[in-house]
């Protein structure tokens, strides 16, 4: 993992808000409407390498391609990249938000939600069912992802490059399974594909992380009517499966990053930190990415008080939140990152944010010029935080 023994380092959590011009691209594509797919691939090759060099521009240490290949969300371009999956039609009414992301916090504020899904912007994100034997079938996608990363990089100051990939317990958990007899045989399955893909990354020379909305998420899905140790229960296993799904990769090629689904919604019926903390931890990676500026979760950095980060390990904690329009002051950046850096380590922590700027290529969660603003902030925030913490 990248690490600095004299200054802050700065990264992201990765999806950046695309351009028009891609967007324009994505939207033919999920339409299912017919586009130019060599001006595709060149307009996709230029956006990255314009967003890569936006990121070096800005003094971001640690950047990603935005992860502007992905044409459906985050976790759903997988489905792509696997044979076993298909699509069944939904009427309209019924292909937003996945159900598995409908919990507590939906029902107690419908009425907000209601509103809100409207303006989100997400397609093409329900009735995938599991039909046959999952294998990796992406080579392709994830190679010309690779080269168009490694072309952006090649000629920018960084000091390293990662690429965010879907975890076991978040692809689809909403699925309907046809083919497996269990749940744990289909999740296993799956991890063993997502394996091909995390190696393909990291072989490549770039750092991996895995992006894990739904190990958080789903105890808002299971409590009520579980239990805090049934989702537990059901958290472990998918920890165990990522695992296997990491097997081979070296630590330092990777960083884990969880979150509470991103959305700026209430998030009042979230799992706290300190019930999960020691799960994230059997993760075999050499990072950790947490959501740490949001109102929601901002008091839990008090857990690395009683939770001792591994020897040899990194937390990467958000000190920018990308739900809210108003820009963090350096200077809260820089409280943030110092208070975190106490307890953990300067040499031992990388300023990053809560989460992505897009969770798709449809959705932002800020202005495009906000997002940028918020970045600077991080940077100048990093600059303080050095300041105080190695005194220059």
């Amino acid at each position: 993992m990248t690490r600095s023994t004299d200054r802050i380092l700065t990264t992201h959590v990765g999806s950046l808000i695309r351009p028009p011009d891609l967007v324009a691209f994505l939207r033919a594509i999920d339409a299912r409407e017919s586009y130019d797919q060599a001006a595709y691939e060149a307009c996709l090759a230029a956006s990255v390498t314009e967003i890569v060099r936006r990121q070096a521009a800005l003094g971001i240490d640690v950047v990603s391609d935005g992860e502007f290949g992905k044409s459906i969300s985050w976790s759903r371009y997988v489905l792509q990249r696997l044979s076993g999956f298909e699509q069944r039609a939904l009427p309209p009414a019924e292909q937003g938000f996945a159900i598995a992301t409908f919990g507590r916090d939906r029902r107690e504020f419908s009425d907000f939600y209601a509103q809100y899904d409207q303006s989100q912007g997400f397609t093409n994100m329900r009735g995938w069912v599991l039909r046959g034997p999952v294998r990796y079938t992406g080579q392709a996608a994830i190679r010309r992802d690779i080269d168009d990363l490694r072309r952006a990089v090649a000629g920018a100051a960084v000091t390293a490059a990662f690429m965010p990939a879907v975890a076991p317990a978040s692809v689809a958990p909403d699925r309907t399974d046809e083919h497996y007899r269990s749940e744990e045989e289909a999740l296993f399955a799956i991890a063993e594909a997502l394996g091909e893909e995390y190696r393909t990354i990291a072989d490549a020379g770039f750092i991996l992380q895995v992006d894990d909305a739904f190990l958080a998420t789903m105890y808002d899905v299971i409590v009520p009517p579980g239990t805090l140790a049934d989702y537990r229960r059901w958290a472990a296993l998918r920890v165990e499966a990522l695992n296997i799904a990491l097997k081979g990769i070296p630590e330092e090629r990777t960083r884990y990053h969880v979150c509470w689904g991103s959305w700026n919604g209430p998030h009042v019926s979230d799992v706290e930190v300190k019930h999960l903390i020691d799960l994230i931890l059997q993760v075999r990676v050499g990072g950790y990415s947490l959501e740490m500026a949001n109102p929601r979760h901002e008091h839990e950095w008090r857990v690395w008080e009683d939770v001792r980060l591994p020897p040899g390990k990194v937390l990467l904690p958000g000190v920018i939140s990308h739900s809210t329009n108003v820009v963090e002051h350096p200077e809260l950046v820089a409280e943030r990152i110092v208070r975190l850096a106490k307890l953990v380590g300067r040499e031992n922590l990388i300023a990053s944010t809560d989460c992505g700027f897009a969770q798709g290529p449809f959705v932002q969660r800020v202005h495009p010029s906000i997002m940028w603003a918020k970045l600077r902030a991080l940077v100048d925030g990093a600059r303080l935080a050095t300041r105080v913490l190695w005194g220059q």
